[in-house]
């Protein structure tokens, strides 16, 4: 997989040619959901037909954070996490559109001519039926049907899906994880919602107590559960953030109030390893079930024996 950044970037047997050379979906695809999935598999499916790459344009930041910072949603994954999520369901190609006041004032045709056609030389784009456009998001998925028929590619919109309760969309997975349902985020996910940061040294409180903790400090901006105890997974990450080594874990998120903390922390507790050394390390925290709700114990023993429960509960959920 490829990921450029911007147009500039894209390397010309892909784009700037009169050949058609590739299918093409577009949008913010944070989560890359099991409904951005069902976009995705079709993307695939007509470019393995037509034998060009299945190439996928997303934006950085997101569209809101420019035009609406006020209703900038919490970011469920990071563009690198989503470039590779997008790879493993099968996109060749990921490009990363700055999203700039001047990309926002595209007319919808602009757009087309300039990134689809131009850039990518598209024969086909592949888009969410809800999808929009343009500037002031006046472009629909009949308007991209009349543009593919000026400029000569064919156009298909996908329907909304879900699983017969709630659509699948990354607001609903936000929504989710607000009310703490990691095991709902993770059903419209496809995959437990993940965040990624670096182990900074925190207050060095967990050896004394008996359990080492990692605290785990995540970019502003990432959407993560609710206050609670969750079971989970923390893995090391590499410098792309591919997965490598990974542990169970007991994670709280929220501040330590029974140590009159008040600082919003992501603390990850791997079970069966007293000598792990991740300090300065990226990790990612995946989030499988919700234990219980964080609580101001009287006492260190208190905190210490619930603790010691949280840690069964977490081997019971992870092993199911």
């Amino acid at each position: 997989m490829t990921m450029w950044r911007g147009l500039d970037a894209v390397v010309a047997d892909v784009g700037s040619t009169p050949r058609r050379r590739s299918v093409v979906t577009v949008g913010v695809f944070d989560g890359v959901h099991r409904g951005h999935q069902v976009i995705v598999a079709q993307v695939v499916r007509r470019a393995q037909a037509l034998g060009v790459p299945a190439v996928a344009i997303t934006f950085d930041p997101h569209p809101l954070t420019l035009l609406r910072p006020e209703l900038a949603p919490a970011l469920l994954t990071s563009i690198d996490r989503r470039a590779v999520l997008l790879q493993e369901v099968g996109i060749d190609h990921v490009v990363v559109l700055p999203f700039t006041l001047e990309l926002s004032q595209f007319s919808p045709e602009q757009f087309v001519e300039e990134i689809i056609i131009n850039g990518l030389s598209a024969s086909e784009v592949v888009v969410g039926s809800d999808f929009r456009f343009g500037y002031q998001a006046a472009g629909d998925v009949s308007l991209l049907t009349d543009l593919g028929e000026k400029f000569d590619f064919g156009v298909e919109g996908v329907g909304l899906v879900g699983d017969g309760r709630v659509r699948w969309s990354s607001t609903a997975v936000r929504k989710a994880l607000l009310a703490g349902d990691v095991s709902a985020a993770a059903a419209i996910l496809g995959r437990p919602h993940r965040v990624d940061g670096e182990v900074v040294t925190g207050d060095q409180r967990g050896g004394d107590l008996g359990f080492h903790t990692a605290n785990v400090q995540v970019p502003a901006g990432m959407a993560t559960p609710s206050d609670g105890v969750y079971a989970g997974r923390l893995s090391i990450l590499d410098d792309e953030g591919a997965t490598g080594e990974g542990f169970v874990a007991a994670i709280s998120v929220g501040a330590n109030t029974t140590f009159a903390g008040t600082e919003r922390r992501i603390e990850a507790h791997c079970l069966d390893q007293s000598d792990l050394n991740l300090y300065g390390r990226k990790v990612g925290v995946e989030f499988i079930q919700r234990l219980r709700d964080m609580v101001t114990f009287d006492s260190a023993d208190a905190l210490i024996a619930q603790v010691g429960q949280d840690i069964e509960h977490t081997r019971t959920a992870v092993r199911q």
